[in-house]
């Protein structure tokens, strides 16, 4: 009998439960101050509480990132796996298409003009005359970057290392500067690695050119709350659509609530839900009960 023990301080996880077991009749669910378990699920478990816990076997998170646990300096010695949702993807591209258009067709500044009743038709450009910055070429940046490719925006892409892409200009992780140059809307889909920790900062955005609109859905960690404040205040941001903060909900009051141009979003670019993950965490652990290898199991020196 497998013993799973669901790990988090921000969120309920008990909606996970039901899923699990119905997967695996024969595991049980054990409370969260137990002392053994074969198997910690966990999303931003409170640190320290893996270590605490004897027997483990494997540590899974219920999201695509696995950041919020690798930040724990006692982690213990054991697989560390994430869930990749197969509609994720499509979720993402959905929601970046959108942040995308918005301010490719200026909807931004149509909105702003509605608060104060002016009529003033914005001039349009068409997509192949913007170009737009993917940061992160991993599963989920590889779709976005190709879905904006097909809709007929100029894409470029930024990743640890060059990849070679039909139609879409690539960019090394030495090659920031000059990947973020010509670029009219940025998309970060990084993962939280120590490299990418703060990356998006003062000194990112004057790498921009002056106006440039940015599109946040990578870690909270990414983003230097108050440079990006300053950028869009000063102007050298011209808009942003932040959809994931370093401490989760934004609370009342916050300087991002009010900043020029800038739209925040709950954290809903793309959401598994419980069922898909319940279903993928029970397969690695049948994976692992057989001695099979493991499904998207994080390299740990990458951080992804």
């Amino acid at each position: 009998m497998t013993r799973i023990i669901l790990l988090s301080e921000s969120i309920d996880m008990m909606p996970f439960a039901a899923p699990l077991l119905d997967a695996l009749p024969d595991a049980r669910i054990v409370a969260s101050n137990s002392k053994e378990a074969d198997v910690a699920v966990c999303w931003q478990p409170p640190a320290g509480a893996l270590a605490r816990v004897a027997g483990l076997k494997l540590i899974h998170s219920i999201a695509a990132g696995a950041d919020h646990i690798l930040q724990d300096p006692a982690l213990p010695d054991v697989p560390l796996c994430r869930v990749v949702d197969p509609l994720h993807a499509q979720g993402m591209t959905e929601f970046v298409m959108w942040g995308v258009l918005h301010f490719h067709r200026r909807i931004d500044h149509v909105m702003a003009n509605q608060r104060h009743e002016i009529w003033d038709r914005p001039e349009q450009v068409a997509a192949r005359d913007r170009t737009i910055g993917v940061m992160g070429l991993g599963a989920l940046g590889l779709k976005v970057a190709g879905d904006l490719h097909r809709a007929g925006f100029k894409v470029r892409g930024w990743s640890r290392e060059r990849k070679s892409l039909p139609g879409i200009e690539t960019f090394n992780a030495t090659q920031l500067a000059p990947f973020l140059a010509e670029v009219d809307i940025l998309v970060c889909l990084l993962p939280l690695t120590a490299e990418t920790t703060g990356i998006l900062d003062r000194e990112l955005f004057a790498m921009l050119p002056r106006g440039a609109k940015l599109i946040h859905v990578g870690r909270g960690a990414h983003l230097v709350t108050d440079d990006a404040i300053a950028a869009l205040e000063g102007g050298q941001l011209g808009g942003a659509v932040i959809d994931v903060f370093e401490q989760e909900p934004l609370v009342q009051g916050h300087p991002l609530w009010r900043a020029p141009n800038l739209i925040v979003t709950p954290h809903m670019a793309s959401v598994a839900s419980a069922v898909c993950i319940g279903e993928q965490i029970a397969a690695n652990i049948l994976r692992l009960e057989r001695g099979e290898p493991l499904a998207n199991q994080v390299d740990l020196i990458k951080g992804y």
